[in-house]
């Protein structure tokens, strides 16, 4: 089985500061892997080591800066895939999660997969869209919210939790999943893996090279803004009776809803 785990680079979230305007300072701060594409990876490796004959290819895109650094290359490398293929391109920059899909739905076309893997969301705008839009794009079945997957010859039976029932479905390969993070526990690579990292190979390819017009790429506009300062309101209810959970809860409704 041939398998693409699709992964973001961001900016770690603890090095992010505020500017006085409340406009998010990413300057200093370092790039790191999506925590929730490190799921998507471990998924894709686990399935290829228990199914033996079969490859994991990581598939990346954004920026130069982001996605060509060397750390990261090796970090991605590092946890299991055989192989690493980067979209790299300036244009890549603070797009629509839509035409990020398409971005990547060519990618993996060319790459040549059996099953799509993608995490739950990105570790900075968390839109939970893109791997649906991926689905779309090809016109593949796509399920999110994915716990549990299982390989049976040319399909997959996904589970995923709902409000009071465990969904079992069917799935015909080839097909698109995202998971949530409750799937696995991603592992540390090891001194090992970390060093086999450094001979796997890394493919390069531009809009140009998967037929993305430039000219149909739409950048966002909107600025990610920090909340805006409030004083503590020094509400304080001391015990659990009735009367005080239900105005905690109204007074988290308020603020949920403000």
């Amino acid at each position: 089985m041939k398998l693409i785990a699709c992964c973001k680079v961001v900016h770690d979230e603890q090095d992010i500061t505020t500017r006085p305007d409340r406009t998010l300072a990413t300057d200093n701060a370092g790039l790191k892997i999506s925590l929730y594409d490190l799921n998507a990876i471990e998924t894709a490796v686990e399935i290829a080591s228990a199914l033996g004959d079969s490859t994991v290819t990581a598939l990346s895109v954004g920026t130069s800066a982001m996605v060509e650094n060397a750390k990261i290359k090796k970090d991605i490398l590092s946890r299991g895939p055989d192989a690493l293929t980067l979209v790299a391109d300036d244009a890549c920059n603070a797009l629509y999660s839509t035409d990020t899909a398409n971005i990547i739905a060519q990618a993996a076309q060319k790459v040549g997969f059996d099953l799509l893997v993608f995490g739950e969301g990105s570790g900075d705008l968390y839109a939970q869209q893109t791997g649906l839009a991926v689905g779309e794009y090809l016109g593949l079945p796509c399920v999110n919210a994915v716990n549990k997957i299982t390989v049976e010859g040319e399909k997959i039976i996904v589970e995923r939790d709902l409000e009071s029932i465990t969904e079992e479905l069917e799935l015909t390969l080839p097909a698109v999943v995202c998971v949530t993070s409750s799937i696995n526990t991603p592992k540390l690579p090891s001194m090992k893996a970390i060093l086999a990292a450094n001979k796997k190979p890394v493919e390069k390819l531009g809009l140009g090279d998967i037929g993305v017009d430039l000219s149909a790429l739409t950048v966002v506009q909107t600025q990610v803004c920090a909340p805006e300062q409030t004083d503590r309101l020094g509400i304080i209810l001391e015990g659990d009776s009735d009367e005080n959970i239900a105005t905690f809860a109204e007074h988290l409704r308020q603020a949920v809803n403000q």
